[in-house]
């Protein structure tokens, strides 16, 4: 039997208006109509599935450095049964959720699955920001899949936004333009949640029941969307895994004045990018458009992408779509008050430039003794895995606590998690859940992911935290809440409470969070 999705043309509305549950259903394939025209995507065991849609006209060309611009309409069904191409980068080996796309600067393309007969027309929705350093990634990988989520009711949605410098560049002559400028990721994010706003209704999605989430530098991004004015009204629960919240990675680069450390400005790094490609003169700007997009890449991946930062800025304080940082923002209490689930991994990425023992705890001041206790407690583990310890809890577990404190003071309900689950393929190399080990379990995508040794070795008790953990997630965007029948109780953040959900390898546990001294100590030093 071949599953059909029918779109229901109300009578009372237009052929299609925003809002409207609109499109006719065909045997090629589901047909939905969104703003700038209809789209026919794919059925696949219940699910109705379209990808690559298209938010904003691609970026290209004079296009390239302006904020998103509204799509271009189109006449004809336009198919919706391939991936956009993902962002241009340059893709590093050994990626845990590689790309199956072409990298292209014309990439600002959106992907939708949704049950394909549901119960109402009114469901939850899901918005994934991929993570990735803001120099990789995509919503390609099999890994982001939102089959499971369709499969519960939800209408799920993952999409591309500019990276490296095609996402973050401040050249001055930009300014002229009037205008943003500078975080052209940031509003490629906030013009994807505004097509969801006018357009998730057209695939059964209630566009007021939104909950955006995202892991890394997608989870950095959902720091940023609680905290811009911008981004107001455009969702109402969020969900941060190991996106710290804290000013201790990739801290906002200021937009002309140097910052801390001689960091220089995004200006600068923008006129030093353009002097490296021998560009300069009243017709720079013109002459960068011009640039092949691999000569704006330049090189720049995960990898590099630290030994660039006098040439390549990351997320900027513009003064308009970034005026404060999300840290600031956090502090005075004027971030989105919507329900939050925030979280990191038991053995989350964390940097240090320190070379021995005694440089690590010196910033500790007058408790370095105290740290190194805590975070060394028998004094006999390897330099390097104590090193990764302490920037682990400063960069990703103490700012996820700092947040949920932050949201409670609020009047907001925050739920903590630590992911320490290592999936049994791999449970001899990692003495820990590593960085991104989190997301084929939330996702419910064990076997596309490269944390259960590409889906050979899955265990029973693999499959049973995925399936239980893609629950929680599921109850959250439903309800607010990420309980639900036959799961262990996730007690809610209290104001000066200490319990968070740790998805052991045992199961998932409300516990007393075993880390709270290390919270303490990073607390310390905090600027």
């Amino acid at each position: 039997m071949r599953f059909i999705l029918a779109f229901i043309l109300s009578a009372v509305l237009p052929a299609f208006s925003l809002g409207g549950q609109a499109a006719v259903s065909h045997e090629a394939g589901p047909v939905g109509r969104v703003e700038s025209g209809r789209v026919r995507g794919v059925t696949r065991e219940g699910l109705a599935i379209f990808k690559g849609i298209p938010y904003a006209q691609p970026p290209v060309g004079p296009l390239r450095w302006r904020p998103p611009q509204p799509v271009k309409a189109w006449s004809d069904i336009r198919p919706a049964t391939e991936f956009g191409h993902d962002c241009m980068q340059l893709p590093f080996p050994n990626d845990a959720a590689p790309l199956r796309t072409t990298p292209s600067e014309d990439c600002l393309y959106l992907n939708v699955w949704a049950p394909a007969h549901p119960a109402h027309r009114s469901l939850p929705v899901m918005v994934w920001i991929h993570g990735g350093g803001f120099v990789n990634g995509g919503s390609s990988p099999a890994v982001y899949s939102g089959a499971a989520f369709a499969r519960h009711g939800i209408v799920f949605v993952s999409f591309n936004y500019r990276l490296g410098r095609f996402g973050f560049f401040a050249f001055p002559a930009l300014k002229q333009e009037g205008g943003h400028m500078g975080n052209y990721a940031f509003m490629d994010q906030i013009a994807a949640l505004k097509w969801v706003k006018k357009n998730i209704a057209a695939f059964g999605g209630n566009p007021d029941h939104v909950t955006v989430f995202g892991e890394s530098a997608g989870g950095m991004s959902v720091n940023f969307l609680l905290t811009s004015p911008l981004a107001r009204g455009l969702f109402q629960q969020a969900m941060v895994e190991s996106g710290g919240g804290r000013d201790t990675v990739l801290p906002p680069t200021p937009l002309d004045h140097p910052g801390p450390n001689d960091q220089p400005s995004a200006e600068q790094t923008s006129i030093a990018f353009a002097e490296l490609m021998g560009i300069h003169g009243t017709d720079a700007l013109a002459a960068l458009r011009a640039l092949p997009a691999e000569k704006i890449v330049n090189g720049i991946n995960m990898a590099s992408m630290f030994q660039q930062r006098k040439i390549y800025s990351g997320p900027m304080l513009d003064g308009q779509v970034m005026a404060q940082s999300p840290e600031q923002v956090f502090k005075e209490g004027k971030q989105a008050k919507v329900p939050v689930v925030i979280g990191a991994n038991s053995l989350d990425i964390g940097f240090t430039t320190a070379k021995t023992l005694d440089e690590l705890f010196k910033p500790f001041g007058a408790k370095a003794a105290e740290a190194r206790a805590a975070f060394d407690p028998k004094q006999d583990t390897p330099f390097k895995e104590v090193a990764q310890r302490v920037g682990a809890v400063r960069i990703m577990v103490e700012p996820a606590r700092f947040v949920a404190r932050v949201v409670v003071a609020s009047g907001q309900p925050a739920y903590q998690y630590r992911f320490s689950y290592v999936a049994t393929a791999v449970r001899k190399q990692y003495p820990g859940a590593p960085h991104s080990s989190e997301i084929p379990y939330a996702f419910d995508t064990l076997r596309e992911s490269m944390w259960s040794d590409f889906g050979k070795g899955i265990t029973a008790g693999d499959l049973r935290i995925a399936k239980q953990m893609n629950e929680y997630w599921v109850n959250f965007a439903k309800t607010g809440n990420p309980n639900g029948p036959g799961l262990p109780h996730w007690s809610k953040v209290a104001p000066h409470g200490n319990e968070l959900m740790n998805f052991t390898e045992q199961g998932p546990k409300t516990e007393t969070d075993p880390w709270k001294i290390w919270e303490d100590l990073v607390e310390a030093i905090q600027p």
